[in-house]
């Protein structure tokens, strides 16, 4: 399917899953059909009938279990009761818009990959998107190739392969900061650091290239994995972030800014 969406293009005409009266309805049903237990499963958040239809029935060919909730509140009753792979979320909804959701969501410690689905895409609100945890930003209109090349490079991030798992080089040290990547654990002075999903990767980046001066455009690429305009200030926040979390509190400091060029992680 290479269709550029359109919200009043779609000619898709499949019933929607209806809201449910009650929470116990929430809870999706532990019968179901043989073999789907196997699938990636994927909670679309959005209120438009034309896109639901659009998506749901694309990533189904792609063997991919969607479940829809139309409202935010309904999204995080589900996700409280539920396990995903991914999220599709929309900003603009009825009662809770999509920025909220992501920071309820991250509230909780939840890592499940957000990619926000939206017509806003100015640099400001992709920025926005991805400083409170959003992990991808795809603006509407898109085409249906794209949304599936951007949901897999968010699954391969998230679920490493069992050879990935297992390599014994999936632990990393630097001066007294040690990485399980295995894991996906942080260690400083052997004292655990929680990180975002958006954090742990821009570490491993650093620490992957450690000695080496990455510039901006570099870790956006590496880190994110999408391109867009280069004068939002993502980087320099989570950044920001990951030195309040790995340097603040010792020493010696790892992440050092060179100036006109870039970040670089070493010891001082």
């Amino acid at each position: 399917m290479d269709h550029t969406h359109s919200p009043t293009s779609s000619n898709l005409n499949y019933l929607l899953p209806t809201e449910p009266k009650n929470k116990k309805r929430v809870k999706e049903s532990a019968n179901a059909k043989n073999g789907k237990h196997n699938m990636r499963k994927i909670l679309l958040i959005e209120d438009e009938v034309n896109l639901i239809n659009f998506i749901k029935k694309g990533l189904s060919e792609e063997n991919f279990d969607v479940s829809v909730a139309l409202n935010g509140e309904m999204s995080l009753e589900m996700i409280s009761m539920n396990h995903y792979n991914l999220i599709l979320l929309d900003i603009m909804l009825p009662d809770i818009n999509g920025i909220d959701i992501c920071r309820e969501i991250r509230k909780t410690d939840n890592q499940t990959p957000i990619l926000f689905l939206t017509a806003l895409n100015t640099p400001d609100n992709i920025a926005l998107g991805l400083n409170v945890g959003g992990d991808d930003y795809l603006a509407k209109p898109f085409k249906f190739v794209e949304l599936l090349a951007r949901i897999n490079a968010l699954l391969r991030r998230s679920n490493p392969t069992e050879e990935t798992e297992f390599n014994i080089k999936n632990t990393y040290t630097v001066a007294n900061l040690t990485i399980n990547d295995s894991g996906k654990s942080v260690e400083r002075n052997n004292e655990k650091i929680n990180l975002t999903a958006t954090e742990y990767r821009l570490l491993m980046v650093l620490v992957k290239n450690r000695g080496r001066v990455l510039s901006r455009a570099d870790l956006l690429e590496s880190a994110w994995d999408i391109n867009f305009n280069l004068g939002t200030n993502v980087v320099d926040v989570y950044i920001n972030y990951l030195r309040k979390k790995i340097d603040a509190n010792y020493e010696p400091k790892l992440i050092h800014t060179v100036i006109g060029m870039g970040y670089i992680l070493k010891e001082a």
